[in-house]
Formats: C-alpha cells, structure tokens, sequence
C-alpha cells in the first residue's frame, strides 16, 4: 500500500512542531543529504518550456529510495488567481520499485526551498547578519522570512514588491511573529541600503535586471532564488563578477540559473563541497557571496524522507492501492474482467 499526504495532511504534519521548526529539522535533512552528495544519482531536471512557463520532473535516488517531484512555473496564473509554482511527489523504494508515498508537494516546495537557502546561507553568509531584504513578496517570501529568524537569528526583514500588495500580504501574516521586526520598502535601493543579505524570489519570466552591482555593498550573501528556468533572471551580470558563486548541481544552473547569462567556463563552486569542507565558503567579511538556487531533486528527496519519516511515526495520510496487488501477480487482467 502507498501512503497519500494530502494538503490536510501536509498541514497536520508541519503543525506538529511548528513552521518554524518544521523548516529547521528539515534544513539538517538536506545538509545530511547534502553531504553524502556522492551517493545521489543526479541529472538534470527534465523540462518541457512554453513561452508562458514550464513544467518539470526533479528524480533522483541513493542505493535504497527513489524519489522524484512534478512541478510547473507559470508566472502569469497570479493574474487568474492560480497558483505560480505547484507540485507534487513521490517516494519509492528501490529494492523493489514498489512506491511508498504520493504526497502534495507545493508547500512542501515552498519550506524546502526556504530551507535550501537557509543552508547555504549558514556557510556563506557572514557570522553577524542580522538583516535581510526580501526582493518579491510573493507566496515564498513568507517561508523564507521564518527560516532566517529560526535558524540564522535574523531579526529584520526590508521587503519591496513591484506590487505593493503582496508586501502588506506578508506584513498581514507575520507582523505579529515574535523575534521579527518587517519593514514596508518603497525600492530595491530602500530595501538593500541596510541588508546583510539579499533574497530575491521575483516570478516573471524574464531577464530582469532585479538587482545591479551597484546596489550590492561589499560583505553581502546573495540569495538568488527567482532565476530558476532559461530566459528568467534577476541579477546584473556584473554582481556575478564580483563575487563568489555557489551552486547547486552546475549542469542544471548554467541552464536555468544566474550563470546562464556567463561564459560556459565561468567558474563557481559546489555548494556540497563547501558542507563537506573540501572548498572555501565565504574568503572574508568584505567578500560578496551569491548563492545561485535553481533548486535540486536531492532537497526535494530530503523533503521526501523527511514527510515519510513523519508521516509514519504519527500515522498521517491514507493509504490507497495505487499498485494493483493480484492473487497472481501474472494475472492482471481478473482485476478488471469477472470471469465465469
């Protein structure tokens, strides 16, 4: 039998502990994933683009799971009060291809993603930060505000949004989030003047030019987290010069992140090797960091163990027969036919 997670059941799971701890065990899930990278199977996502967006299979496996999600970008469904990202999972074993579980996974990409940053940031991000802007206050910004409080200590969060009513949205659902102080920015320059990091989460599919050399003062981590497909990215070419550059799998980020406006030879790092301590973070305080995240199927895996895990100690989801189970398992066709 299969277990299904459904959007009820994925609420119950994290309101167990709490968004904020939810995010933060599943931060150590992937850095444990993160550090056996060597273990993964790993190709780049299988993509099918339009003009409007695009839809994506994410699989990966180590010797004893296989896990893989379905997720679509299409920026224009906020105009019809659709969702932009949505997303679905699964997890199977491997010994025997048999799947354990199908589960909802659009809010589990939003924490995963919030997580993956989180963790990059632990390692690239200077000691002291203790404020962030927030460029894009969409439906991720939220998760991504709660994971830098929970787990870095940040305390204050500068936003701007084109749409400045995406900026109260998430003011309305945190300004009463005790240890985080939001401010409402009218720019990108109001939001960067303070910030000891940059997270920017914008969802047009574009090459915009969202932040530029200029406004990325030396000491800052970059958080580039909207740049995720090709033809969509929110950085000037030149804050890539400038810094160091982490990401994740670099087959997948050249095609579909920052780095795929740069020469094919432009160099970056690795981020696993940094968690495994074989390559440097963050040189010194005045370095600029950017961590280029397109998001990889070994976070989605992690989040996959890490729902698994949950739902089985605490008895969460359904099970359903979504393989069939014959007597005679050479017998399909009596599951269909009643035979005399």
């Amino acid at each position: 039998m299969t277990r299904f997670i459904d959007l009820a059941d994925m609420s119950r799971i994290v309101n167990l502990t709490g968004i904020a701890p939810f995010i933060k065990q599943l931060v150590k899930y992937i850095e444990d994933d993160f550090k056996r990278w060597s273990e993964f199977d790993k190709t780049p996502r299988v993509a099918s683009h339009s003009d409007i967006g695009v839809i994506e299979l994410m699989p990966t496996a180590d010797a004893e799971l296989y896990g893989f999600k379905y997720v679509n970008g299409h920026p224009q469904n906020a105009l019809n009060n659709q969702l932009t990202v949505m997303a679905f999972g699964a997890l199977a074993e491997v010994k025997t291809g048999y799947p354990l579980l199908l589960c909802e996974f659009t809010l589990a990409t939003a924490l995963r993603t919030a997580a993956t940053s989180v963790m990059a940031a632990k390692y690239l991000a200077r000691k002291s930060a203790k404020c962030m802007a927030v460029i894009g206050n969409g439906a991720q910004s939220e998760f991504q505000v709660i994971g830098f409080n929970e787990v870095l200590g940040l305390t204050d969060f500068y936003l701007y949004d084109v749409d400045a009513s995406a900026t109260e949205k998430l003011m309305g659902n945190l300004n009463c989030y005790p240890g985080i102080t939001l401010h409402f920015c009218h720019s990108v320059d109001e939001a960067v003047k303070h910030a000891d990091i940059i997270t920017t989460i914008t969802a047009d599919k574009t090459n915009a030019t969202i932040v530029n050399a200029s406004q990325v003062k030396s000491g800052v981590h970059v958080n580039a987290v909207g740049g995720d497909c090709p033809g969509k990215t929110e950085l000037e070419d030149k804050v890539l010069t400038q810094a160091d550059v982490f990401v994740e799998f670099p087959e997948q980020t050249r095609i579909e992140g920052e780095i795929q406006q740069m020469a094919a030879d432009f160099e970056v790092t690795e981020l696993w090797e940094v968690i495994c301590g074989i390559k440097a973070g963050r040189r010194s305080e005045e370095s600029i960091t950017v961590f280029d995240s397109v998001g990889f199927a070994i976070e989605d895996f992690s989040a996959l163990r890490l729902m698994h895990d949950i739902a089985e100690k605490h008895d969460i989801g359904k099970h359903i027969n979504l393989v069939p189970q014959p007597e005679n398992p050479r017998d399909l066709y009596r599951l269909l036919c009643k035979l005399e």
